[in-house]
């Protein structure tokens, strides 16, 4: 078959994959869904269940599909593209986005190394998307770069997707099988809100009994 660089390609016989909306109901190409597995019948090789979690069950099987948790939308020939994790999407400014698109444009930069993108909270537009970036050894963080980064996902996916903030760092939190850990890099940045918010109050309540 035709490959498709950054596609996943299409199923494999065998395998009835469909994209669905929050309803279950099957989305048309080119409009991002949840991917769902038929298991009428049940594909060979799909495990049976989670061990000794039945919320994860009722949450992954039901009328009949598997949802595996990510998101992807189908082009016309019938190939799949990865979004992300279901709950990895950035919600900003009522615009869905995924966090792997921004991620590949923001590798395709020489200086970078690694990256990660989340969602940050942010007063004006609620989320934010926020980066964060592993440089290579002979490089060094500067408001410049910032920009370069900025401008070359502006480029190659979309204005309303590059990263408004930006923070480099050392590494990124990786399971043991090298995964990154985007929920640790989401959970640091809601901390971070909160701490702000409770901070904002406390000075709040001083000027009060002033």
């Amino acid at each position: 078959m035709k490959l498709k660089p950054g596609s996943m390609g299409k199923p494999a016989p065998g395998w009835n994959i469909q994209l669905h909306d929050d309803d279950g109901r099957e989305v048309p190409d080119g409009e991002e869904g949840r991917i769902a597995i038929s298991l009428n019948p049940r594909p060979i090789g799909l495990f049976r269940e989670y061990l000794d979690d039945p919320e994860a069950n009722a949450e992954s099987f039901s009328e009949g599909f598997y949802y595996t948790g990510d998101k992807a939308y189908k082009d016309e020939d019938g190939y799949l593209w990865f979004v992300g994790r279901d709950d990895d999407v950035i919600k900003s400014s009522g615009y869905r986005i995924g966090p792997f698109e921004v991620e590949s444009a923001i590798l395709e930069h020489p200086a970078v190394q690694e990256a990660a993108v989340v969602g940050t909270p942010d007063q004006i537009r609620g989320v934010i998307v926020k980066a964060f970036i592993v440089l290579h050894k002979d490089v060094q963080p500067s408001e410049k770069l910032v920009k370069e980064i900025q401008t070359h996902v502006k480029k190659t996916t979309a204005p309303y997707k590059y990263p408004r903030a930006v923070e480099f760092v050392d590494e990124l939190p990786k399971t043991i099988s090298g995964k990154i850990r985007r929920s640790e890099l989401r959970e640091r940045e809601m901390a971070k809100a909160a701490d702000k918010g409770g901070d904002t109050k406390k000075r709040e309540a001083t000027g009060r009994q002033k």
